[in-house]
């Protein structure tokens, strides 16, 4: 039972760590849409939604999955529709901004500022509704 206890108290530490995480990321996000650095935002956006699911990941199921799909995630945390919608939005965003060879690459100047925004926005949504969560 001890043990048990212990274990419940670890995970739930590495839940916070993991939505601590996620809220350093999307606060950089602002800080480079600030500076216009629109495929950073972009990338940190979908890092700061995909760690602050993660976190409830952990709490939920005691375990860190492997995957950057916030499609994936959303779904086995069970989200609410419009925050999936807003996975299904930011999830791309991954590959998009990591690997200038991968199919959909997408330099700093094909994205927009009204994007990012908008962007920001919906990561926001999701920490503010994951936070509640944990």
């Amino acid at each position: 039972f001890i043990f048990f206890f212990i274990f419940l108290i670890v995970m739930s530490e590495e839940a916070k760590e993991w939505f601590n995480q996620a809220k350093d990321d999307f606060e950089s996000a602002k800080y480079n849409l600030d500076g216009r650095k629109f495929s950073v935002v972009a990338l940190l956006v979908q890092q700061a939604s995909e760690k602050a699911l993660k976190a409830l990941f952990i709490k939920k199921f005691r375990e860190i999955p492997k995957v950057h799909d916030l499609v994936f995630l959303a779904k086995k945390v069970d989200i609410p529709e419009k925050l999936f919608q807003h996975c299904k939005q930011l999830s791309p965003y991954y590959m998009q901004t990591r690997y200038p060879d991968a199919k959909g690459f997408r330099k700093q100047s094909d994205f927009s500022l009204e994007e990012c925004q908008n962007s920001v926005n919906k990561c926001e949504e999701i920490l503010k509704w994951i936070e509640k969560q944990i």
